[in-house]
């Protein structure tokens, strides 16, 4: 099979397009031929050393979509031949899904439904679980999300053309919240609309706290941030009293300078969040949420949906980390399968 590969940590040239041996699925395991395959921005930091390994080689990226091929001992054998979309799949393994198969624990192929492309299977993993965490920890809302669970919410979706902003404004807004997005220009703003936003407020333009603040003057329940160092001023500025600030990224990493009076006296809650270390009842609880979520057709993808979608062959996949790392809009893909 064709893969990519890497032996040792850096840059994108540290990639290579091998062939491989097809691997065998273990217990507990199923084996999938991979379709498309999802870049996110831990997916480079891995490979550049920032989540250090411990295999001589390694193929990277943890989402991607396509059919299960094999299964291993104690696996349903009526699995194989389903349309699956994969998540974590290279989390604490060297079997990512940049590569014609790879194989995975079973739990963490989840079933893609018909009506759902290999594209929209690829986009969710990392953005949409990532989503999922930081719109259930506030302490009044809910710990799980379906349709109603964030009726009278409003969210605040930081960096809304983002894949993580999109899938935040997409579930807050399946599962019945107010959402406002904040955007750095006017295409931005069509794609956080596109997604479903009922408002966008350009944070570069006037007082963006004065405008969101007219939008919820009783301020924002949750918000999902992205850049907290250059954000966190306008999030205390629009927060309600005992409102969250779920922080999954820091891009262009400023300093964060917390105004502690301030957020004292809000009652403020800080969640910090990464996926690998969230724990597996909040990892299994976003799972069922996100599945759901997909079959009630609320995730979908592409520049209509406000998620255009950049691709790359399996042999340029190097090309498609440095798109990722250098800001690409929308959402990094690569075609495994013709």
């Amino acid at each position: 099979m064709k893969a990519i590969v890497h032996r040792e940590t850096g840059g994108p040239d540290v990639l290579r397009f091998v062939d491989r041996a097809v691997p065998e699925p273990a217990a507990g395991e199923v084996r999938v031929r991979v379709a498309v395959s999802g870049v996110n921005p831990t997916d480079w930091q891995a490979r550049s050393g920032a989540h250090p390994g411990r295999w001589d080689e390694a193929t990277p990226h943890l989402d991607g979509a396509g059919v299960i091929d094999a299964v291993g001992e104690g696996v349903d054998r009526n699995r194989i031949g389903s349309r699956v979309w994969l998540f974590m799949a290279a989390a604490g393994r060297p079997t990512g899904t940049a590569a014609e198969f790879t194989v995975v624990p079973a739990d963490r192929a989840l079933p893609l439904p018909d009506e759902a492309g290999f594209d929209i299977g690829a986009s969710l993993g990392v953005p949409a679980l990532t989503a999922h965490r930081a719109l259930s920890v506030a302490e009044d809302g809910p710990s799980r999300l379906g349709p109603g669970a964030l009726d009278g919410k409003v969210v605040l979706a930081a960096g809304g053309a983002g894949a993580v902003g999109h899938a935040v404004i997409q579930l807050a807004r399946w599962a019945g919240a107010r959402v406002v997005a904040t955007v750095s220009g006017p295409a931005k703003a069509r794609l956080a609309t596109a997604a479903g936003a009922h408002h966008v407020v350009n944070y570069r333009e006037g007082d963006p706290a004065a405008g969101i603040r007219a939008i919820a003057p009783d301020g924002v329940d949750i918000v999902a941030e992205v850049a907290l160092g250059a954000n966190l001023a306008l999030d205390l500025a629009v927060l309600r009293p005992r409102g969250t600030i779920s922080a999954y990224a820091n891009d262009g990493g400023k300093p964060v300078g917390l105004d502690t009076l301030r957020a004292m006296v809000l009652n403020a809650r800080f969640q910090f969040l990464v996926l690998y270390t969230a724990g597996p009842q909040a990892r299994a609880a976003a799972v069922e949420d996100v599945a759901t979520a997909l079959r009630d057709g609320a995730l979908p993808v592409g520049e209509e949906h406000g998620l255009p979608l950049v691709r790359f062959p399996l042999d340029r996949t190097a090309d498609a980390h440095r798109a990722v790392e250098s800001g690409a809009v929308g959402k990094v893909l690569v075609d495994v399968a013709p």
